[in-house]
């Protein structure tokens, strides 16, 4: 009985991964559509074709959730399902592409770190360790981003943004990126495709509530960083025949998942993925440097 009740739990976090997946429309035009072939990042260099998904389509998949909230299936210890209902922020993105032509860099709303939406204002500590970790890393961790970058063939960073409010005072993830598009408008028009392999972004996802209302349970208080790649190259989980892409997570960090609710064999694996793609590019990340600190109150 025991063993069914862990098999049950270890199924939350991937129901989550799978609600959280944005499944996009995959589409394809030829090279000679591009006015800038060299724009174009993909391994096959001798294909004709380029496979793509927009990010006006990735931007337009939040939409129902940023009004509404996504609605995640969740199984209790008890045996219970109740549904939990999250808001998708946009946590922070980087947007690397063949050219360094539209150069727009962004933050929160807050001024500094000490602004930062940890709730015990440790906003200067924080940088601190992340300092402490980046030093903490190999020799080559050491280098300057664009040092590492122009080793990955990361291409030129031409737009960031990283969300320092508190949680109270964000806006959901679609009105956030209409609000940063009126100022750098590629946001909204250019496609995977044109998008280095170093692209991502991260996805805050808040509880707002769940049905039935059953007071308030241990670990449905858990909010959620999903990791994803904006680029076509990393871009594999295609449903043949239906010309449609899952832009699947490929790194998740927790905060207030205290108990076996969310605990996943993968749990482990995708908080690394997440630490190492952030080192790798030596990308500071205010939302997960907190989640990091909290650890200790996470299923991982």
């Amino acid at each position: 009985m025991e063993k069914k009740k862990s098999n049950t739990n270890n199924n939350n976090l991937e129901v989550f991964l799978q609600a959280a997946t944005p499944c996009l429309r995959w589409r394809s035009a030829s090279m000679e559509c591009f006015q800038d072939p060299s724009s174009v990042w993909q391994l096959d260099k001798k294909k004709d074709d380029v496979d793509y998904f927009a990010l006006e389509d990735l931007w337009e998949h939040y939409a129902e959730s940023s009004a509404y909230g996504l609605a995640v299936p969740v199984r209790l210890e008890s045996g219970n399902t109740i549904t939990q209902h999250f808001v998708p922020y946009l946590s922070a993105i980087q947007i690397y592409t063949s050219t360094k032509s539209l150069l727009a860099f962004s933050r929160g709303s807050a001024g500094s770190e000490s602004d930062s939406w940890s709730d015990d204002s440790t906003g200067d500590k924080l940088s601190r360790s992340w300092d402490a970790a980046m030093s903490d890393d190999d020799d080559s961790s050491h280098d300057s981003s664009e040092s590492v970058s122009a080793k990955q063939g990361a291409g030129c960073l031409n737009f960031q943004y990283s969300e320092w409010s508190s949680p109270y005072e964000r806006v959901p993830l679609a009105d956030k990126v209409a609000e940063l598009a009126q100022h750098y408008p590629c946001l909204t028009s250019l496609n995977s495709a044109q998008l280095s392999p170093s692209s991502w972004m991260s996805v805050a996802w808040y509880p707002i509530y769940h049905i039935p209302a059953r007071g308030n349970l241990k670990g449905l208080s858990a909010c959620f960083l999903t990791y994803h790649s904006l680029s076509s190259v990393f871009q594999d989980n295609v449903e043949e025949g239906r010309s449609v892409v899952g832009v699947s997570p490929f790194g998740v960090a927790t905060y207030r998942a205290e108990g076996k609710l969310w605990t996943s064999s993968r749990s482990s694996d995708l908080f690394w993925a997440a630490s190492s793609w952030l080192k790798q590019l030596r990308a500071y990340h205010p939302d997960f440097i907190f989640f990091t600190s909290h650890r200790r109150q996470s299923a991982f």
